[in-house]
Order: structure tokens, then C-alpha cells, then sequence
């Protein structure tokens, strides 16, 4: 998910506590009946049956039912769906979707792919590239590509996931790749065999997993996840790397900017949004794809709405800066880029909703597409805007404004000509009534995304009432470690939907296997950061500001903010392992302790009744980051992998 380039840094020290508070706010059950609700209601106004093309994604549905099974991954596939508000990315998955079988064929294949690799890891089906013995004339090129194994390897994905759909007549052909050595998994890789093989496996527990494949699933999924992540966070980094080559002041105003802009605006739109990660999961999954694009018209009108708002408030955002703000300039200044804003808020309320609408699709890709494109541009257009045509600190704001409009239409061109818009059916007088339900599963997102951003952004206030050096220090370092925190979190993401996947399948034993190699990467991950904000804590600086002052803060700041990247990395992952536990509500409870209770006492007390200025404003955030480590990870160490399964079984079961 792309973030504005308003969004600077100061929320580094925030976690995504807000996330697992709010997973665990609305129950699996409820969501699913407001979901179904509302579902019942677009179908019993719907007039005219749906269009040939529905009717078969219907079928489809139908037939990928029949695959679901109970230890199949199917049952616990998760779409790493997730929101980031700001530095610090909060991930919400959606509680409509582990429980069900609405994944798209492309999801259905990765899962299958995963049982089949399982199964031959743990010997129960020979190796996909069998051992060819000296005996036998050697192959031609061309007599490979004729051989029964050589046709079998080009068969088309849409054949193979026909056979996946539920065609369980074995054939002839079948027949004879039975046991075969000579072709992959010794052809005993059909659909049907994998389903009855994989089944029998689980029950018989038989299957395990290794440090080695778990580490290899773990950065296969990953890395691409971190590189939409860095891209998405190069958006607000670089309004932050060319306006604070202007004057402290000026960057001090970008940082309050965009905590204004977030707390009022953005982080306003991404949690009402969170609806659509069930609304529209569960219209995928009704076999009615078009109530998929009737789900995100009502989003949009809504969002829509909402913005008239949130454009008063940044209108009028200088008069209310100035009441809060000490610097009167940093007011003027921080309010003028609101003022620049409002005519990007449509384009990015629209980006937000139409992500979700892709994401129900199982298109997850799609992101990081459109941030190839939009990451360098923005970055080009910040440097052109302010330096080169000389508009100075309001060219900044500009390149905001084409960014955030930009993204949607690109997301448009992508479902229109490339994939996603099977399930637009077009405009429809129904997405003006039936807000209710939609509504209902908006307000706790809206409420928890809302106070994190609270809970954290307020410092940079705090910050303000400093000094302009003071704001303009906290601005670099919030973007500096909102960077290193790009590795980390996806990697939670990531450990997150593995460890969810096999305990839906009922493996115990591998999801703590995939637990451990999860906190194991966090450590060389929080070493790694470390090192490199200690190592390099007088060059960074520089690439944000000339001015010697603020370099020299940052520098003697930098170490305390890499005494917590440790500590950072193992909360972050163990969050991340709470989410595939399902026991989202203890990262909850301990994020609300450690933050609000330990955390913002001892920054503002450390920071301004102690007279440490931004060493006690860093204080309190460091200190919580350690609490959150310690807490859940002797949770997750005393932890029932077993009882964890039984609790994913009663789960589906309920659903």
C-alpha cells in the first residue's frame, strides 16, 4: 500500500500494536454476519440475475468448495492483507478470510504447490526431479520436449487448475503416470493425489518441516513484500530528503504537516477502508464477483464524503496550527501544505478503496507495480518541482498531490487492461443504500488506526514546543528508523500467514519451527540495524539536512535509536506470531500497557519534567519496544502449539 509522501518519519517510534487490537475487536463471527448480511441484501434488491460471466465465477466457487478440506492449507490460507498509516506499518488482516476457502485460482495453486513440496520434503511422494541412472540412450532436445514428462511440464495453468477445481475422474493418462520415474514427483502430483496424500499425511503425522525450508519460505515471501514496503516508504522520505535541504524550519513543517494530515486525514481513510477486507472477501467468495465492485462503490461515496471534512480542517489548518504551535512560521508553513493537499485527498481515499477491491481478488502484486512506477517519479518530481523549477517548499506538496492522484489511476489502467476487472459490473444505483453494515466493521478500524496515530504522533507536538531544531531532529530520525523498519515488519507479515497456514492445517510442530527461524531472522535483522545506524550515525544525517546543528543532534541521538532496533525487530515478529495464533488480543493488551501506560509517562516526564528534551521524548518509546519483546515473547514461549490448533479447528468449525 503506498503511503503519501506527507507521511514523515516521526511515527518511527509507533508499532502496530493498533493493528492486533482491532483483529481482535470484531469476532470471526461477527464480521462474518454483518458480511453475510449485507451480501443478502445486494442479492434480494438485485433485480436482474447476474451476468454470464458471475454465473461461472460461481461455478468455479462451487467447485473449489468441494476441494476445501479439513487439514487442507486451504482451510488457513491467509492474504496478507495489511495497511500502513505511516512509518510504522500496521498490519490488519482480514477475519473473513482464514476461515474460508475464497482464495483465486492463482491462491489455490500456491497452496497446492505448498502441500505437494511438503509431502515431498518429508519423502512421502518421490522428488520432482528424479535420479536418471547411466542405463538408456541419452535424450535429445528434442525427444524431451515430445516425452509423456516434457508435454506434462507445458500443460497450460488453466488445465491444471481445471483438474484442481474438482475433476476427480482419474483417466487413462492418469493412470499410467502413476508411480512413473521418470516424470516429476514420479507423477503422482495430480490434484487427487496430492488431496488424498496430503490428507492421510496430516492425519498420520507424518509431515514436518525444517529450519532450512522455513527459512527459505520466509524470505521467498518476504522479500518482495520488503521491497513494496521500502518503495512505498521512499514516498514521504523523499519530501522529507529535498525539503529539509531548504532550512530546519521548513522540515520541521513537513513533519508537522504530515501529523496533521495523517491523525485527520489518512489514517481516517485507511481504517474506515479496513471494512472492505471482509466486505469484499465475502463477495468474492459468494459466487457474485460483481458484488466485489458494489462493495468499493460504496467506499467510495463514503470515503468521498468524509473528505468534505477532513478538507475544512486542512484549510483552515494554519489558524488551528498556530493555536498549538509555538513557531509561527512552522505554523504558516506546515498549513500551506495542508491547503496543497486537498486536491490529492479524492485521488488517494479512491486508492485506498480500489487496493482492497484487488486484494479480494487475490491480485497482491498489483502494489507493488504501481510503486516501480510511482517511488522514482515522486522522488524525480520533488527534486524537479522544488530545486530545479525553484518553487521551493510548496513544490513539495505539489509532487504530493500528482503522487496521490496518479495512484489510483494507475490501479485503474491495471484492472481495466491487465486483471481485476471481471468483478466490476459497473455502476450501480445500489451502492447508495445499504450503508449499514459496511459502516459497522468501519468505526473499530477507524477507531484503533486512530489511536495509535494518537498515541505516537503526539510527540511530534511535543517536539514543536523544543525548539525548530528540536522538530527538525525529530523529523530525521523518525524517517531514519521508519526506514530500518521496513525489513522487519514485512518479515512479520510474512511468518504471520506461515505459521496461521499451518496451524489451520493442524501442524503443530512445523508452525513453532517457522516461530523459531521467525525470531531467529528478527535477531540478525535487529543486529543488522543496529550496526548500521551506530556505524554510520555521522553520515545519514547529512542526506537529510546541511544544517550543522541538526546533523549533530541526530548523530548523538542515533545511538539510542539503535540501542531498540533489537528490541524493535523482536516485538515487531512477535506480533506477527501472536496474528498466526490467533491470540491477536495479547498483542493487544500489551501494546496498550507498554505504550500508553509505560511509554508516554516516561517520554514527556524524561522529556520535559526531567529537562531531557528529545532523550526522554526517545526514552519512552525505546522502553516500551523492550517491555512488548519481553512480554510476548515468554507468552509465546509458554505457548500450546497443540492447543493452538484445536482452538484453529473450533474456529473453522464455527464458521
Amino acid at each position: 500500500m503506498a503511503q503519501p509522501p506527507t507521511q514523515s518519519g516521526e511515527r518511527a517510534h509507533s508499532h502496530s500494536f493498533g493493528a492486533d487490537i482491532l483483529s481482535q475487536m470484531d469476532s470471526l463471527s461477527a464480521s462474518h454476519s454483518v458480511a453475510e448480511e449485507a451480501i443478502a441484501l445486494d442479492v434480494e434488491e438485485c433485480s436482474s440475475p447476474e451476468p454470464e460471466d458471475a454465473s461461472s465465477s460461481s461455478d468455479d466457487d462451487s467447485s473449489d468448495d468441494a476441494t476445501i478440506r479439513q487439514f487442507s492449507m486451504i482451510n488457513s490460507y491467509r492474504r496478507p492483507s495489511y495497511v500502513n498509516p505511516g512509518a510504522r506499518s500496521t498490519a490488519i488482516f482480514s477475519s473473513s478470510v482464514p476461515d474460508h476457502g475464497y482464495l483465486s485460482k492463482k491462491e489455490r495453486a500456491a497452496v497446492r504447490d505448498e502441500e505437494r513440496s511438503l509431502l515431498r520434503d518429508n519423502h512421502i511422494i518421490p522428488p520432482k526431479h528424479p535420479r536418471r541412472g547411466s542405463e538408456g540412450l541419452p535424450t535429445t532436445g528434442l525427444s524431451k520436449r515430445l516425452s509423456m514428462a516434457g508435454l506434462r511440464k507445458v500443460r497450460s495453468a488453466a488445465d491444471e487448475e481445471a483438474a484442481f477445481g474438482g475433476d476427480d475422474e482419474s483417466t487413462e493418462q492418469s493412470a499410467l503416470l502413476r508411480g512413473n520415474p521418470d516424470l516429476p514427483y514420479g507423477g503422482l502430483d495430480t490434484p487427487k493425489t496430492i488431496q488424498k496424500t496430503w490428507d492421510d499425511a496430516v492425519a498420520a503425522g507424518k509431515i514436518n518441516t525444517t529450519w532450512q525450508r522455513e527459512s527459505k519460505v520466509l524470505l521467498k515471501s518476504s522479500g518482495p513484500m520488503i521491497l513494496t514496503f521500502l518503495l512505498q516508504y521512499s514516498l514521504p522520505v523523499a519530501s522529507i530528503f529535498t525539503v529539509g535541504h531548504i532550512g530546519k524550519t521548513e522540515l520541521g513543517a513537513v513533519s508537522l504537516a504530515s501529523m496533521t494530515a495523517s491523525i485527520t486525514g489518512y489514517a481516517v481513510y485507511q481504517g474506515l477502508a479496513t471494512s472492505l477486507d471482509t466486505l469484499c472477501a465475502q463477495a468474492y467468495g459468494s459466487g457474485r464477483p460483481h458484488l466485489v465492485g458494489l462493495q468499493l462503490q460504496r467506499m467510495l461515496y463514503f470515503l468521498w464524503l468524509i473528505t468534505i471534512p477532513i478538507c475544512l480542517i486542512w484549510l483552515f489548518g494554519t489558524n488551528l496550527l498556530s493555536q498549538i504551535v509555538p513557531e509561527k512560521e512552522t505554523a504558516r508553513l506546515a498549513g500551506l501544505y495542508l491547503k496543497v493537499l486537498i486536491a490529492g485527498a479524492p485521488g488517494y481515499a479512491a486508492f485506498e478503496a480500489g487496493k482492497r477491491y484487488v486484494q479480494a481478488q487475490g491480485l497482491f502484486s498489483v502494489n507493488m507495480y504501481i510503486l516501480l512506477i510511482c517511488a522514482p517519479l515522486n522522488a524525480f518530481m520533488n527534486y524537479y518541482f522544488v530545486w530545479v523549477l525553484e518553487w521551493g517548499f510548496v513544490g513539495a506538496p505539489i509532487a504530493v498531490v500528482i503522487t496521490e492522484n496518479l495512484l489510483p489511476l494507475l490501479l485503474f489502467l491495471y484492472v481495466r487492461f491487465i486483471d481485476g476487472y471481471q468483478c466490476w459490473g459497473g455502476f450501480d444505483r445500489r451502492a447508495l443504500k445499504n450503508w449499514t453494515p459496511m459502516i459497522k466493521l468501519a468505526l473499530p478500524g477507524l477507531v484503533m488506526v486512530l489511536a495509535e496515530f494518537l498515541a505516537f504522533e503526539i510527540l511530534v507536538l511535543s517536539a514543536s514546543w523544543l525548539g525548530p531544531t528540536e522538530l527538525a531532529t525529530q523529523s530525521v530520525l523518525g524517517s531514519i528508523t521508519g526506514i530500518t523498519f521496513q525489513i522487519p515488519f514485512p518479515m512479520s507479515v510474512a511468518a504471520s500467514t506461515r505459521i496461521a497456514n499451518l496451524i489451520g492445517a493442524t501442524l503443530a510442530t512445523p508452525a513453532k519451527t517457522a516461530a523459531k527461524v521467525a525470531m531467529v531472522f528478527a535477531v540478525i535483522v535487529g543486529i543488522g540495524n543496529l550496526l548500521f545506524l551506530s556505524l554510520l550515525r555521522n553520515v545519514i544525517p547529512r542526506a537529510f539536512t546541511p544544517d550543522e546543528e541538526v546533523i549533530g543532534m541526530v548523530a548523538k541521538l542515533l545511538p539510542l535509536c539503535a540501542a531498540f532496533q533489537l528490541f524493535d525487530a523482536l516485538a515487531t515478529n512477535c506480533n506477527g506470531i501472536l496474528r498466526g495464533l490467533g491470540r491477536q488480543e495479547i498483542g493487544g493488551y500489551v501494546g496498550l500497557f507498554a505504550y500508553y501506560i509505560v511509554g508516554l509517562p516516561i517520554s514527556f516526564g524524561l522529556g520535559f519534567g526531567a529537562k531531557w528534551g528529545l532523550y526522554g521524548l526517545w526514552s519512552g518509546p525505546a522502553l516500551a519496544l523492550g517491555v512488548v519483546a519481553a512480554i510476548e515473547g515468554v507468552f509465546i514461549w509458554k505457548t500450546s502449539w497443540e492447543r493452538a490448533v484445536e482452538d484453529a479447528k473450533r474456529r473453522n468449525a464455527a464458521a
